[in-house]
């Protein structure tokens, strides 16, 4: 028992022309995919274009806030200062009477 081998015929000019129906199916979807990319780049730009501008716009606010911050705290701290200074002066003035109170009280000022 032999085998015969087995003869296959195929058309060259059909297959090669599947072959390029496939190149030209992947050359398309390649362009699709190309068109996709650089619609998606352009997107992207003007998303990051959007970001950066409400960072610049709240960056501005913040700024003008921290500004308006450090003035009100200078201000306080001009207030504080010249709390102090007055509350030594009245105490001060309140030694000052307790003691003139205490040296009239044991007799060392007189009238």
């Amino acid at each position: 028992m032999t085998m015969d081998n087995p003869t296959i015929q195929t058309d060259l000019a059909e297959v090669l022309g599947q072959i390029n129906r496939r190149l030209e199916k992947i050359s398309e979807t390649t362009i699709e995919l190309k068109t996709e990319i650089n619609e998606l780049k352009t997107e992207t730009r003007v998303g990051i274009a959007e970001v950066k501008g409400e960072i610049r716009s709240i960056d501005e606010k913040l700024s003008g806030q921290i500004n308006t911050l450090d003035t009100k705290v200078e201000q306080l701290d001009k207030r504080i200062s010249n709390s102090e200074f007055t509350n030594r002066g009245i105490l001060i003035g309140i030694i000052v009477i307790v003691l003139s109170g205490a040296a009239k009280f044991f007799g060392l000022i007189s009238n």
